[in-house]
């Protein structure tokens, strides 16, 4: 069976910044399972593994832009000056680290201040940075089947149970 989207596929890997860090390495956390096509893998390292098989081996290398993108293309966003302390010097291109909305923390570059709001881009670590990657797979099968919609179910004419 080949990967395609929908496939629960088992892999070991090893993702590094190119040329340095390891960035995630299943020598040390054990393979991988993801859904193939589900959002959990950089897109561009699913689409690089499309087609494999059990057994099949891959190695090369993500552009920054195709993996966390490069500096110039990173969100923005505006917060209000008052989440900031009164007395905090904020300049452009200053950065400061944050929490996201998922209480991961994120470093922000400070793009425009005003007396109302911060504009700032949310800068990935990895922005900027190609990614090498290699990937063994291990193993590939069908994913579950979709679990099916509900539908509500109107109770009506009901009775009280008196008898207990």
């Amino acid at each position: 069976m080949k990967v395609s989207a929908g496939h629960l596929v088992r892999i070991d890997c090893e993702l590094r910044v190119a040329g340095g860090e390891v960035i995630e390495s299943s020598a040390k956390t054990g393979p991988i399972e993801y859904k193939h096509g589900g959002g959990q893998m950089l897109a561009a390292l699913e689409s690089r593994l499309a087609g494999l098989s059990a057994g099949d081996e891959k190695s090369g290398t993500i552009p920054a832009a195709e993996a966390f993108g490069t500096e110039a293309n990173q969100p923005k966003m505006s917060i209000p000056r008052t989440s900031f302390p009164a007395a905090a010097t904020i300049e452009i291109g200053s950065r400061f680290e944050a929490k996201g909305p998922q209480g991961t923390p994120v470093t922000l570059e400070v793009l425009k201040v005003t007396s109302e709001a911060v504009s700032a881009k949310v800068v990935h670590p990895l922005a900027g940075k190609d990614i090498e990657f290699k990937i063994k797979i291990l193993g590939v099968r069908k994913g579950p089947p979709p679990v099916p919609k509900s539908t509500a179910v109107e109770i009506t004419d009901l009775e009280p149970d008196l008898d207990g």
